[in-house]
């Protein structure tokens, strides 16, 4: 089992960035962001940036989202099994599966990891949307439904280990909550 990794998952907007950060200047480990390594890791099994260009003028965010779902599982895959000691956060969509073989994929790629923390801004899905829009210009209604759709999905709250609701709640704060209830030997307050 693997403790000195903490992982944020969560939909776009919910503070995974913002508090990976902290979380590692606070524990002083490195910060792992998915969004630094994604695009190599998607080009090592063949991701067709033209292509991508034109599917996004055809079907929109959403059939680009549907594309990148075998790039993403690979790229948690490859980011889990490369960085260890390290503050992790993902991508909103790289922990939302509709393809229940890749959500297996993502499920035994998590197993060892004791600290996966979904971040939402509370328990209520519907409200955590109106925060998340509220936080976040939305660039069309397509990446608003995108991002209610990874509220919603069940793949969230199946791969996290535990949940930290956000709203009304300063970044620090919330540090110091994931800080609280995980088990970890190495970390204290």
């Amino acid at each position: 089992m693997s403790e000195k990794e903490i992982i944020l998952i969560g939909p776009i907007g919910a503070g995974k960035s913002t508090i990976a950060e902290l979380l590692s200047k606070r524990l002083n480990l490195p910060h792992c962001p998915m969004d630094e390594y994604r695009w190599e890791y998607y080009d090592e099994i063949g991701y067709d940036h033209l292509f991508v260009k034109e599917l996004k003028k055809k079907e929109g965010i959403n059939g680009v989202c549907r594309y990148w779902k075998k790039f993403e599982i690979h790229a948690v895959e490859r980011l889990l099994s490369e960085h260890r000691n390290s503050i992790i956060d993902f991508g909103a969509g790289h922990s939302v599966y509709e393809n229940k073989g890749y959500l297996e994929r993502a499920k035994q790629a998590l197993k060892p990891f004791k600290n996966v923390i979904l971040l939402l801004p509370s328990p209520n899905k519907e409200y955590s949307m109106k925060v998340l829009k509220d936080r976040n210009n939305f660039d069309s209604e397509d990446t608003y439904n995108l991002n209610k759709h990874f509220i919603e999905h069940l793949s969230n709250y199946e791969l996290a280990k535990h949940v930290i609701y956000t709203d009304g709640v300063k970044p620090e704060n919330s540090v110091i909550e994931i800080l609280k209830r995980i088990s970890h030997k190495s970390i204290t307050l």
